[in-house]
This record gives structure tokens, sequence and C-alpha cells, in this order.
């Protein structure tokens, strides 16, 4: 599993180290690392145009003694200082190895053009202790590297994300790659930081035994494979797991069909659909598999059988008949997964959420705004603060979909998933990972790891585009097989 950390823990940590260790060892061993990792994207040192942008803080230091060993091996380097606080000792050590330092008493116009013609920016301005905005010049530089047709490498963080967060207030460098040390810090790995850090590669300089308990984690393949049920040879189909799935309506049967087919093709024991006549002909045509209890206008689900868990929602329709099938799913006594148009008509009626068995929603940036009555802008400027909310705040398991798919429960690390993809944004993908999820539910995961799962497994059948939500269906057992087969299980 790899674990994510608050600037506050990684400052911590850092201070335990140097503690025992001679001064500067950790900048030494943070710059050697930045240094490896620009060497290898500019391919030949020699003749390469490197710029490096300086801040005050130790990230400064970083990139001037990276840009002294890029230097030593012959490429031209010029720093540019953004005031008149830097490290000096590392503003000297460039100038031995033949860098050049320079300021900006003369304006930007001798920056910009430095900038412009360099295959590699250092962005060295702002380390993991900014907060807010970006202020001049700083944003201004920021805004040159953004610019500047040269491949643009973050130490530690880019400027202008939270570290902690992922939370961009103002400008902000676009990273190509981020050069991180000692641990990943939540703000590269959640967006909108995530999008301007690039890809993020992890320098070790031994921080590990000083860490704390992470405050959000991510699920690698082996993670997933250890908590996917699988039969033996005492299995059936009661025992593998009952799914119920009440969604689709006579405007929106696809929703059913791509619901069913999810946990259908995730491994069900047995998939229960309840709806009204429409969809109930579209699921019987596609997936025969499936035990059918047809619903008239306004009747709840008494009458379908013994379910593990429920998936409610997924084109469900928002009037009074949906909300009778909502309140009826919702008054059962096992795990319930309220999704899209549910989750609507929870938000009117936030009561409806409190239940003796675990309730968890998988809302998108609007479902969220209307269950917290937060604008939308704002729930997608700070996903991992509103989702923390909602599962503090309504006393659910939280799956927030986007860009960053992230799971929070009370008193838990977040879990951010990282095997998303853009070609998933595109319609029924949501109804998929539904029932994807309810099939896990059901089959007696926590709501907690049921959600970590279905999203990363959603997020891989999701890589392959273009696609369609009815691709992602069909892709889940290959891709579910792949992973458990890592670890050997079959």
């Amino acid at each position: 599993m790899l674990t994510a950390y608050t600037s506050d823990q990684i400052r911590a940590a850092e201070a335990a180290l140097m503690a025992k260790l001679p001064e500067g060892t950790l900048m030494e061993r943070a710059a050697t690392g930045l240094a490896v990792t620009c060497a290898r994207m500019l391919g030949t040192v020699y003749g390469s145009r490197v710029v490096l942008l300086i801040g005050s803080g130790d990230n400064g230091g970083d990139a001037l003694y990276a840009g002294a060993r890029l230097a030593s091996r012959g490429a031209r380097v010029d720093a540019i200082l953004a005031g008149e606080r830097f490290h000096r000792a590392g503003a000297a050590a460039l100038r031995r190895s033949g860098g050049r330092v320079t300021d900006l008493q003369g304006g930007t116009s001798a920056a910009r053009r430095l900038v412009h013609a360099a295959d590699l920016i250092m962005d060295g301005l702002v380390g993991i202790g900014g907060a807010g905005a970006l202020r001049e010049p700083y944003a201004t530089l920021a805004g040159l590297a953004n610019d500047a047709p040269g491949a643009v490498v973050a130490v530690d963080v880019p400027s202008g994300v939270d570290a902690s967060s992922g939370r961009i207030d103002g400008a902000a460098v676009r990273a190509d790659v981020t050069v991180t040390f000692g641990a990943y810090k939540i703000g590269l790995l959640v967006d909108p930081g995530a999008v301007n850090a690039g890809r993020v590669e992890l320098v070790d300089i031994g921080l590990g035994p000083y860490l704390p308990d992470p405050e959000a984690s991510a699920f690698i393949d082996a993670d997933v494979a250890v908590r996917l049920p699988v039969p033996d040879a005492l299995s059936d189909k009661y025992r593998r797991g009952v799914v119920g799935i009440a969604a689709g309506s006579h405007q929106y049967t696809g929703a059913a069909v791509l619901a069913v087919g999810g946990a259908i093709r995730a491994g069900a024991g047995m998939v229960r659909y309840a709806g009204v006549a429409e969809p109930v002909e579209q699921v019987r045509a596609r997936w025969p598999e499936a035990v059918i209890t047809p619903l008239q206008p306004g009747e709840g689900v008494d009458k379908v059988g013994q379910v593990q868990a429920w998936v409610v929602g997924p084109g469900l329709g928002t009037g009074p008949e949906a909300l009778a099938v909502v309140r009826s799913v919702l008054a059962s006594d096992v795990p319930v997964l309220v999704d899209a148009d549910a989750l609507t008509l929870v938000a009117k009626n936030r009561s409806l959420l409190r239940r003796g068995a675990p309730v968890l929603i998988t809302p998108h940036a609007g479902e969220l705004s209307r269950l917290l009555d937060v604008p939308r802008a704002r729930i997608e400027a700070r996903r991992l603060e509103n989702v923390r909310r909602a599962a503090s705040e309504l006393g659910v398991t939280a799956l927030l979909k986007g860009s960053t798919t992230l799971v929070a429960e009370e008193e838990r690390p977040v879990r951010i998933n990282r095997t998303g993809s853009p070609w998933l944004a595109t319609g029924g993908t949501g109804d998929v990972l539904a029932g994807l999820t309810g099939a896990l539910l059901a089959a007696g995961l926590s709501g907690y790891d049921a959600a970590s799962c279905a999203a990363h497994l959603h997020g891989i059948a999701g890589r392959n585009g273009p696609l369609s939500a009815g691709d992602v269906v069909e892709a889940l057992p290959e891709v579910i097989r792949s992973v458990m087969n890592r670890l050997g299980r079959e």
C-alpha cells in the first residue's frame, strides 16, 4: 500500500531524522536524487540548458545543489533568485561548479529569455510549507515555467500546490515530473494538485522509521487481490453474495442494465433486480442470469427475496415513485450503496441515511454539493476536505467520484484511487461502478474496502479507450483475474 502524509507530518519526521545526522545530510540525499532524475530526463547532460527557479526555503537549496551536480557534468545552469533570501551555501556550490546566479533586480525580461531557452526548468520556489496563493514574483516565475517549451521538474511539490490537500488557490507550477523526498505528500495524489504534479518520483532519504500513521493511502494491485472474495469447495450462489439492485426507470432503462452487468461481471453469486416494466424487459433480455422482481409504480422492494446488500439509485428518477423505492431499500437491515438519483432524493431528506446498517454513498461533485449544500466548484477545488466532511457529517462511507476518486470513512485514512482514466468520463460508467461495488458489499467486504477495491478495478477496466460503459462491464472479469493472479489467487 502506498501511504501519504501531510506537510506537518513530513516536517516532524524530517526534524527527528536530522537530529541524528550531520548537518546537511538530508539536503545532500535529496539533491542527489533530484539530480539523477533530471539527468535521466535530459538524456545528454553536457551542453544542455538548465534553469533553476529559487525561493527562500530548503527546496531552493535542494535545487541549487542538484544544479551544481548538473553543472559539474557540463550543463549550463542558471539560477534565478526570486528574492533576497536564498540558500547561500547552495548558491556558492553552484558557482563553484560553473553555474550562474542571477536575480530579478532588472525585471523579468532576462528571466523570461533564460526560462524559454531552457531544456529543463527546476521549480524550487515554494516547498511543502507553502500555503495559499503564490505572491509576486513567485506567481510570475511560475507562469514563465508553465509557458516555456522545456520540461518542468518540481522539487518536492509544485509551487502553488498545497502539499497536504492538493488545493490550488491561484497560480501554480504545472510540472511534468515532481521529485518528492522521503514520502508521498497527499497533495501530490489528489486533484487538482495531482494534475500539476505530473509523474511523481519518490526519493528515499531515510524518513521511514520516523513517519506516523498516514493521513491517506492508495491501494496497489496486491492490496486489492488479498481482499477480493474467492469461492471455495463449499461455496454456493448464496454464500458468494446476493446483491439487490433497484435501478432504472421508464426514461433511463440503460442504467439498470449497466448496474446489473457490473455486479454480474464482478462475480456476484446472484443478482436480484427490482424495477418497473421498461428496464425489467431490458435487463431480462441482456442478463438472463438476474432474478427479476417487477415493481408497480409506488411499490417498494419488500417482495424481493433475501439479499446481503442493496444498490439503489442509478437511473431511478427523482419522483414520488422513486422515493418509495429508496425508502424501502434504506429500511432494510443490510448494507446499502446509495448512488445517482437516490442521492438527489436523500439530499432533500438526509435523515433517510440514519439507519442501523452501513451506508456507502457514491456521489460525483455535483451530487455531493447537494448533499452538503456546498457549491460544486468548492467540492472540486477541495475534494479531500469535502469527502472527509461527508463521511463525518452524514455518518457514512463516502466514495467521491471524479478525476481523483476518494474513499473516506470517519477516523480512517482517506483512500486515493490512482488507477482512474479520463476515458471513464462517459455516460454509464458510474452505473457499472455501483454494480461492481454492490457485488463486493454483498460478498462481505466493508463499505471502506468494497469502495476502494471497486474504484481500483473500475479504473483499470477503463484505461484502454475510447470505450463505452458496456466495454467497462465486459473488461471486468479479465481485470479481476489479472489482479488476483499477481498474488497467485485464482
